[in-house]
């Protein structure tokens, strides 16, 4: 029966770890985090995974401290496992599984190496992303790739939405791939880095909207940022609010001469440097969602210039 320790966190540690154990392999130890209280924890427990099952479980600030080391060799396990685990992992580390440790990765790779790729690929506005199993090396998703699954990005999508298929995806080529990597003879591609690109993580500050960019830019960054994570936001008469989901509006073309807000029936739209129209479907202040009938009273005139450096004629 083969072992595996697996350093794990989120909904695809959650998954991933319940393949494992689905399909017999023995696991050991569990490697994860605490909780960070100032993260917004929307995401299944690992660690109530491992409780369930009676999985010894640790969570070290840094694996890569002698103590963990040592502790996972000594397990003499045959694979390591990361499932969006936080850390990158030392050579010893990844010398410590005698068939190799694996990474589950949240994109196609070699596209969107790097942190939250599935934001990325949403605001990059692509049309598919998916998971990728890959051996590890120390230069981070750069080693071979085992498996891979494709999923869709509809145009309305937000993160969520992709994520919530990529764990899918994630279950998918570990399932398929766990019996090959047993027997010894799964397939190994070489990655050519070259055909992708690494990305880094994102603040909240980074969720600020600029509307000198086209609708589909903005729309997009709307729907890669939206709640669970912190949000779009802008300035509007003075007041910081939030643009929790929009909608493009088709074969519609704005009047005004800049990015502007305005109230148009039951509708706030927006038009961006482009010309187009962005319907602004929730909107929330002070962690209020605003309807069109409160805008005005809240944020100003009808219709309100949008922050841009070009000003807004109406």
């Amino acid at each position: 029966m083969a072992s595996a320790i697996v350093f794990a966190y989120h909904e695809v540690g959650v998954r991933c770890l319940k393949v494992l154990l689905a399909q017999g392999v023995q696991v050991p130890l569990l490697v994860t985090h605490r909780d960070n209280p100032a993260e917004n924890i929307w995401f299944e427990s690992v660690a109530g995974v491992a409780r369930t099952y009676g999985i010894p479980t640790i969570t070290p600030d840094d694996p890569n401290l002698p103590d963990t080391v040592e502790r996972v060799a000594g397990l003499d396990p045959d694979f390591l496992f990361s499932f969006y685990f936080r850390h990158m992992m030392g050579s010893r580390l990844l010398a410590a599984g005698k068939y190799g440790a694996l990474n589950m990765h949240g994109s196609l790779l070699p596209k969107y190496r790097g942190r939250v790729p599935v934001n990325w690929a949403v605001i990059k506005g692509e049309r598919e992303t998916g998971a990728t199993l890959h051996y590890m090396v120390e230069k981070p998703d750069a080693g071979d790739i085992v498996d891979r699954q494709s999923v869709p990005i509809l145009p309305d999508d937000t993160a969520l939405e992709v994520f919530r298929k990529v764990t899918v995806a994630a279950e998918i080529i570990l399932h398929r791939s766990l019996p090959l990597l047993i027997a010894g003879n799964a397939p190994r591609l070489r990655q050519n880095l070259a055909e992708g690109s690494y990305f880094g993580g994102r603040s909240p500050a980074d969720g600020r909207i600029d509307w000198d960019e086209p609708a589909e830019k903005v729309h997009n960054l709307v729907r890669g940022v939206a709640p669970p994570y912190p949000g779009a936001f802008t300035t509007l008469g003075g007041k910081t609010v939030r643009i929790l989901k929009s909608l493009r509006q088709p074969a519609r073309r704005g009047v005004f001469r800049g990015p502007t807000l305005f109230i148009e029936g039951e509708a706030c739209l927006a038009q961006c440097a482009d010309g187009s129209i962005l319907r602004l479907v929730e909107i929330e202040l002070d962690g209020r969602r605003l309807a069109p009938a409160d805008m005005q009273a809240a944020l100003g005139p009808n219709p309100l210039s949008l922050p841009s450096r070009t000003l807004s004629v109406t």
